[in-house]
């Protein structure tokens, strides 16, 4: 069997954890999962405004946690790298943040939703590191929850205090 053909007769979970095939992107597929989770968080926002996003969010990481479970066990490895179903729910409680002006995101906030987000997601700071220690697919999902909801919190605190202006 081609190495194209074992991925396409993979378990749905497998799908779902590597985001159909982007957490297989061999350069940087956390930031490809995370680019790809902006036009249906954005979309999102855009219908249903930050409750919408927090609950795709939510979703995400529940069908994740789930979904990154499996493929961690097929695997045999903790937090298999190709598991990048973490970023798009973490991505997407970053975007729950930026606030809608004039029936648009905010640029500024929405550039920084993604660059502070793969920032915390990469460095890891306390206490976004102790959420690896969890078993199983919530130690691949709550460290990037973590990491996103601290980038929402920066985002609002910075809105607040006008540095967007």
């Amino acid at each position: 069997m081609t190495e194209a053909a074992h991925h396409v007769h993979q378990p749905a979970s497998t799908h779902i954890a590597t985001l159909f095939g982007i957490g297989r992107i061999r350069f940087a597929p956390g930031t490809f999962a995370s680019l790809a989770a902006y036009p249906v968080g954005w979309w999102l926002g855009l219908l249903t405004g930050a409750p919408g996003v927090i609950f795709g969010a939510l979703v995400a990481f529940a069908v994740g946690w789930y979904a990154c479970s499996a493929h961690a066990r097929r695997t045999g490895v903790k937090d298999p790298k190709e598991c990048v179903m973490d970023e798009l729910a973490g991505q997407w409680l970053a975007l729950a943040a930026i606030p809608i002006v004039d029936g648009f995101f905010h640029w500024i906030p929405l550039v920084a939703a993604f660059v502070g987000f793969r920032f915390f997601d990469i460095i890891k700071p306390w206490p976004i590191s102790r959420a690896e220690r969890f078993d199983g697919g919530l130690g691949i999902m709550a460290d990037d929850m973590i990491a996103g909801g601290t980038t929402a919190l920066l985002i609002v605190l910075a809105w607040w205090l006008k540095a967007f202006a």
